[in-house]
């Protein structure tokens, strides 16, 4: 099976406009990214998707591959499904948030190897044990709760499952929770069809794409992991990441 790696990456972002090419030691985000991405053992090629002249030049500038998308995609998935009208010869391909400058390669591996090695998924995304109360509570943090197959039942903002009759600050320890990391791969011809799936009233309650994809009946597997993402939101996390003294 071949394995397309796509990065969306846009210029224009609310919280922190151009993050794409901000420098992180000598480094723009997006060129970290990439990077990163191409040290995955199961990727066979990557490409960056933009819709900005600024983004396209720089990727080109460190040596990368990257193709212009319309500036009409609402979402990293949308981008995607662009570029594969022109890459339809590979069989999988992974969505790389173009905000995590130092994803680890083996999580991208894991969730290409759940779509490889289990024929019923079609979208595989991942997940890490939550081991502290306040992402358990924090809204801005994914969770999410799987089957007895590691298949997603559901993607809240809340904690979930609800421990009723507990105390909150005891849920942590009485019950097992899950972040939800925000890497997917999907078969191709899923991931055509998904793009042309109208929105869901969970998706719109709980702002969550992948609720979509659950809605609609889509198998989602979930892999697990003992490694954190640093995504870059803000000039506040960009701050926090350059306080780290292990960058390369």
């Amino acid at each position: 099976m071949s394995t397309l790696g796509i990065i969306p990456a846009r210029f224009a972002s609310s919280r922190f406009p151009g993050k794409p090419l901000i420098d992180i030691r000598g480094k723009t985000m997006i060129q970290r990214v990439w990077e990163q991405t191409n040290k995955a053992s199961l990727i066979d090629d990557v490409i960056v998707a933009t819709d900005d002249k600024r983004i396209f030049d720089a990727v080109i500038a460190f040596g990368g591959k990257v193709e212009m998308t319309s500036e009409d995609c609402k979402t990293g998935t949308d981008r995607c499904s662009e570029i594969i009208k022109t890459h339809s010869k590979h069989n999988i391909i992974v969505n790389i948030q173009g905000d995590e400058p130092f994803i680890a390669p083996s999580q991208i591996d894991i969730v290409i190897k759940l779509l490889k090695e289990n024929q019923e998924l079609e979208i595989a995304t991942l997940s890490k044990k939550i081991t502290q109360s306040e992402q358990l509570f924090d809204s801005n943090v994914v969770k999410l709760v799987k089957d007895k197959n590691q298949k997603a039942l559901y993607f809240s903002r809340n904690p979930i499952p609800f421990m009723r009759n507990q105390p909150k600050d005891q849920w942590i320890e009485l019950h097992s929770y899950f972040k939800h990391i925000g890497l997917y791969a999907y078969r191709i011809n899923t991931l055509k069809e998904i793009s042309k799936l109208q929105q869901t009233p969970l998706e719109l309650s709980e702002s969550l794409e992948q609720l979509r994809w659950l809605e609609h009946g889509y198998a989602i597997g979930v892999g697990l992991t003992d490694i954190d993402t640093t995504g870059i939101d803000t000039p506040e996390d960009l701050e926090n990441i350059l306080k780290q003294t292990n960058i390369d």
